[in-house]
């Protein structure tokens, strides 16, 4: 053990105040998760992991050691993760994207290192992969790129090793090239974050503005040129009274392209691009809804540089209708599209998207659709900027045009201050149109003792945006939101959050107010599992009447033992029946999710979902509404797996 650590502790280099500098190799390592070349023994390395979840600055409960190198092609690093129960170090033969259960170590990357936005290179102790992109406080897990990944399970702990070609990264077009890294390491049995360099308390979360600079020279600037084909064939069937008739039996061909104008521009294209490739949206409750269900973007070309759509002010409390002003989804059929994204020097950022959509409607004159988006942010200082947008649809007899600014600026170490105003302007096929805005300013602080988040929101009623995911307008919010953070000194609750919301929304339409408020306790105990329970008082304006909205919900999950994960909610709620006539009732939904996981390439992922409506006055039934989907996977090796998934809707009476 001593002469392990010593192989490993040799080379170390502690860098506190000036860059980073990896080592550049004349000799590629082979990525194979075993540390043993010589081109590891002598490259930079850095050490002294500390955590920043539960708690901020302990010292990591287990030693890592990362590593940094590279050549003109590649990006190269290695962790030498040490466990002192390596028995109990939890991982999976998975497929791509699913191994956040898992322990875990990650490469944060700020590829142009001008703290807006980084690239994250997840690895678990098997070498399966996992990546995002991160921009304006959103995490993007539905990007994929291409990189390459391998680990090993040893006596005292495991080891992985990470090749990321630069033909997959943007980077500034320089020499030397500026990036800034934020080694991280997953710990699933003790729910322990840490990472390299040390987060400071009193900044709390905020990432991007406390990575590590990293000198690169000399390295290869790409033209990339890419090409990503696709064939499909569907036969679809339907029953017609009693006898199972086909309506479709057709095949489709798609083409994505991609070509690097240079490390900082990239350009892209498609023709027919569609989801038959992606698994199948998972069922959700579809009933009694205000406002549309939302589904994810899945298909490659709308994924390219999405996080640069990212808005300030959108998204700020779990009431807020604007959760996003460009949601691809809403480009239901294009028939094809071009897309432009990336840097135009050091602070300018750019992405601009058009798309033709076959909208499939049953007015021949709105039978297509065109999609014009165009996004522009400038880099102030630290992870400030601020940015213009536009977004629009036109089709023959109308049009949804939008047009606004946003920013964010750090105010303090530990705080930010967002806003967006943003206005809307729709037309119709008898030449009326309609005008709209938005207007939103938000404060929030995170530091190790106490998070707050205070906000202003203004909707107007006319208010459309045909490209975003907009759940209600004619509304202004005044929200709040407290969270001071206790650590218990003892060995069984490592943090307690107690949590307040308070939010006061005027309904334009009625000129009336409603309020949803609540409190919150969240415990993390026994170093895997949270239990949080939340009581809410709150009120709700629809069709002109305020109906009483509050309740009780409970959860409660974590990793049980090291093969089965688990999670369990619980909410018994007053609610509203959407109906042209409404009437109060009383919901009630358990929502569960098992992981079980017998051996490394097996795994089962089920999830059940209840939901039910009791109608106040007479105490009926209104509805009762179960789903359960059960997903099996046998994960052959890291590049092939067989999958089967079956899903019971019982409301629906659909297998």
């Amino acid at each position: 053990m001593k002469k392990t650590l010593m192989f490993f502790l040799l080379p170390i280099i502690l860098i506190s105040g000036e860059s980073l500098k990896p080592t550049r190799l004349s000799t590629p390592p082979v990525i194979d998760g075993k540390l043993e070349e010589n081109e590891w023994k002598n490259v930079l390395s850095v050490t002294n992991f500390k955590t920043f979840s539960p708690d901020f600055g302990k010292p990591g409960s287990q030693n890592t050691i990362a590593y940094a190198a590279y050549d003109k092609e590649n990006l190269y690093f290695a962790f030498r993760c040490f466990d002192s129960e390596p028995e109990k170090i939890k991982t999976s033969v998975n497929s791509r994207d699913n191994i956040r259960p898992d322990d875990w170590v990650c490469i944060n990357l700020d590829s142009f290192y001008d703290q807006q936005s980084l690239y994250a290179f997840y690895v678990n102790p098997n070498g399966i992969q996992t990546d995002s992109r991160y921009s304006a406080g959103i995490e993007d897990f539905s990007v994929d790129f291409v990189w390459y990944s391998a680990g090993q399970i040893l006596s005292d702990g495991y080891s992985v090793e990470i090749s990321i070609p630069l033909k997959s990264i943007r980077y500034s077009d320089a020499n030397p090239v500026t990036m800034s890294i934020f080694f991280e390491r997953y710990i699933s049995r003790l729910i322990e974050h840490s990472s390299y360099p040390e987060l400071d308390p009193e900044k709390g979360m905020a990432f991007l503005v406390q990575m590590k600079p990293m000198e690169y020279f000399d390295l290869e600037h790409y033209t990339l040129f890419e090409l990503l084909p696709a064939v499909t064939y569907s036969n679809k069937s339907a029953l017609v009274k009693n006898d199972l008739e086909n309506y479709e039996n057709k095949g489709n061909f798609s083409l994505t392209a991609k070509y690097g104008i240079n490390s900082d521009l990239t350009l892209d294209g498609t023709y027919n691009p569609d989801f038959s490739q992606i698994e199948a949206d998972a069922g959700q409750v579809d009933v009694n809804l205000r406002y549309a269900l939302y589904y994810p973007e899945k298909r490659p070309f709308f994924l390219e540089g999405s996080e640069i759509f990212n808005l300030a002010g959108t998204s700020t409390s779990e009431i807020d209708p604007l959760v996003s002003l460009v949601h691809t989804r809403t480009i239901v059929n294009p028939i094809s599209g071009i897309k432009l994204s990336g840097k135009i020097g050091n602070k300018n950022t750019l992405a601009a998207l058009y798309a033709y959509d076959d909208s499939q409607q049953t007015n021949s004159a709105d039978e297509y659709s065109h999609f014009p988006v165009l996004r522009y942010k400038r880099t102030l200082f630290d992870d400030s900027y601020i940015g213009g947008i536009y977004t629009g649809k036109e089709t023959a007899n109308q049009f949804n045009r939008v047009a606004g600014i946003d920013g964010i600026i750090r105010t303090s170490e530990s705080s930010t201050l967002e806003w967006n105003g943003i206005f809307s302007s729709t037309g119709y096929k008898n030449n009326s149109s309609t005008n709209g805005s938005i207007f939103t300013l938000r404060h929030n602080m995170d530091s190790r003792n106490l998070y707050y988040d205070f906000s202003l929101k203004n909707i107007s009623e006319n208010f459309f945006a045909e490209t975003g995911y907009l759940t209600r307008t004619g509304v202004l919010i005044l929200a709040g939101l407290v969270r001071p953070k206790i650590y218990p000194a003892n060995s069984f609750i490592s943090r307690i959050d107690i949590e307040t919301f308070s939010a006061q929304i005027n309904d334009k339409p009625s000129s009336s107010w409603e309020t949803y408020n609540y409190a919150s306790v969240q415990s993390f105990m026994f170093g895997s599992l949270t239990a949080k329970i939340k009581l809410i008082y709150a009120t709700e304006i629809f069709s002109n009447q305020k109906f009483n909205t509050g309740g009780i919900l409970a959860s409660f999950g974590g990793q049980l033992t090291k093969r089965f994960n688990f999670s369990l909610s619980y909410r018994n709620m007053q609610a509203i029946y959407y109906s042209s006539s409404p009437y109060q009732g009383i919901m009630n939904r358990v929502s569960a999710t098992m992981i079980y996981r017998p051996i490394q390439n097996l795994e089962s992922y089920t999830t059940f979902t209840y939901s039910n409506f009791i109608r106040s006055s007479d105490k009926e039934l209104v509805y009762d509404y179960p789903i359960i989907r059960e997903r099996l996977t046998y994960q052959l090796n890291k590049y092939l797996f067989f999958r089967g998934i079956t899903e019971y809707n019982k409301f629906k009476q659909q297998l």
